[in-house]
């Protein structure tokens, strides 16, 4: 009797011991310890003991409403320098408790990994047999699989369209993405262009293919301003401009983590995509008729689909990559966010030496703005990653969902594995396409 329902204690005690963990240390806290986030003082008195820097709102100051004439700068020359200074400060657990989101945060990472820890649980014990209703043990790590994918969804969608997080451009930006991630995921799920994308759907009725369209459409719109986020941070992090200044671009180890995680994410990106299908997959032992044709194709087209791998590993590379790609992405946020906030360190550089009388109050605003966004841009950092190794573990529970209909299993798993190859899709033509805009100079950091 309890060898039957050893897999449901198993998921159970797990579930109840990676929740303790991370309530109890704090590891979503942790996760960000040692982080540095800046702060732009309005005024600083040398004389006291110790220097007092506050950060106030923009228009905290009842002086700031007024019209004030400036005058000109050749008549009267006065600049204090302590108005100018910046400081920087560790991030700690008193300071996140703070910003906006962060409950959100907490109660995000804590529900996704105990479901990414569930899942991974399901795919390497094995099935129970005659375990009976309740002890289908599969159903704990699906359900919390899905409340997982539920609650990032929900909560994409709250950051992306909060009303002062970001501009009203980028939002209205966010809408057209998404309608245009709907049309090209229809076009996907409907297999119209069955020699550019290599999807397979099988017996799925219309009314899921437009339903999975509309969750592509959704993700397509909710990950186009965290992606142009992590592609600016990518840009400064790289020191792309060369800079020159130690405090804005990250170390070598942060550096080349950046650099591993956009090709890795480009890679993987393209094993859905016929082209590098051919390539990787060999097809040499195929019928007669395509080894044919094959045959009466010039040398240099006959390497295609010859020297590649077999269907089943090919699979199992587009698995793992998947696999690696999310994970190397949750270490990538913290770089990432380190690049967000020394962003507002830039901007400050900037309007610093912008003139010999600086104005210093957009500057001041950035970096308020930034620490008061923190936790939202950690949720829309931390998101995509996690997003992938849920779908990802979803598509690899290899028990019955549905008792008697296979083909319903079958097609969740397809859906899962589609869904998690979007998300890594979108964030590469996204990060892509906002790199290319920097480069060209259409697009600058201030």
């Amino acid at each position: 009797m309890v060898f039957a329902y050893k897999n449901l204690i198993l998921h159970s005690s797990l579930c109840l011991t990676v929740a303790l963990i991370l309530k109890l240390l704090k590891i979503p806290v942790f996760f960000l310890h040692g982080l540095f986030t800046y702060i732009h003082p309005d005024t600083v008195d040398n004389s006291q003991k110790g220097i007092r820097a506050a950060i106030r709102r923009p228009d905290s100051d009842s002086s700031s409403s007024e019209f004030k004439r400036r005058g000109n700068p050749k008549d009267k020359f006065e600049f204090d320098e302590n108005k100018a200074q910046i400081f920087r400060l560790k991030l700690d657990e008193g300071h996140l408790e703070t910003r906006i989101y962060f409950n959100e945060y907490s109660d995000t990472f804590r529900i996704s990994f105990v479901g990414v820890f569930c899942l991974l649980l399901q795919i390497v014990l094995s099935v129970s047999e005659d375990s009976g209703a309740l002890g289908n043990e599969v159903w704990i790590p699906v359900l919390l699989g899905v409340v997982g994918v539920g609650k990032l969804f929900f909560i994409l969608g709250k950051a992306s369209f909060d009303k002062s997080a970001s501009k009203r451009s980028e939002k209205q930006l966010s809408v057209a993405v998404g309608v245009l991630g709907f049309l090209l995921g229809f076009i996907i799920c409907c297999e119209l262009f069955p020699s550019v994308f290599d999807v397979k759907f099988g017996s799925i009725d219309a009314f899921g293919r437009t339903f999975v369209a509309l969750l592509m459409g959704c993700f397509s719109g909710f990950l186009f301003i965290p992606a142009i986020k992590a592609a600016r941070a990518f840009w400064i992090g790289t020191d792309q401009l060369r800079w020159n200044l130690s405090i804005i671009p990250c170390g070598w180890i942060a550096r080349t983590i950046l650099y591993v995680n956009y090709l890795l994410i480009m890679f993987t990106a393209l094993l859905w995509i016929k082209p590098m299908t051919g390539v990787l997959v060999n097809v040499s032992n195929s019928d007669a008729n395509e080894a044919h044709l094959v045959s009466r194709i010039r040398n240099a087209d006959k390497l295609v689909g010859n020297l590649g791998i077999s269907q089943s590993e090919f699979e199992m590379l587009r698995v793992w990559c998947l696999l690696i790609s999310g994970i190397l992405q949750v270490i990538a946020l913290r770089p990432n966010l380190q690049m967000f906030l020394n962003e507002a360190v830039l901007s400050w550089y900037q309007r610093l030496h912008a003139s010999k009388v600086p104005d210093l109050d957009f500057s001041r605003a950035k970096v308020f703005l930034h620490n008061h966004y923190l936790c939202l841009v950690v949720l829309q950092f931390f998101a995509p990653p996690v997003l992938v190794l849920l779908f990802l573990g979803l598509s690899r529970i290899e028990s019955d969902l549905f008792e008697n209909f296979q083909s319903i299993n079958s097609l969740f798993k397809e859906v899962a594995l589609l869904l998690a190859w979007w998300v890594v899709f979108v964030w590469a033509i996204f990060t892509s396409a906002s790199l290319l805009l920097y480069r060209r100079g259409i697009l600058y950091v201030s």
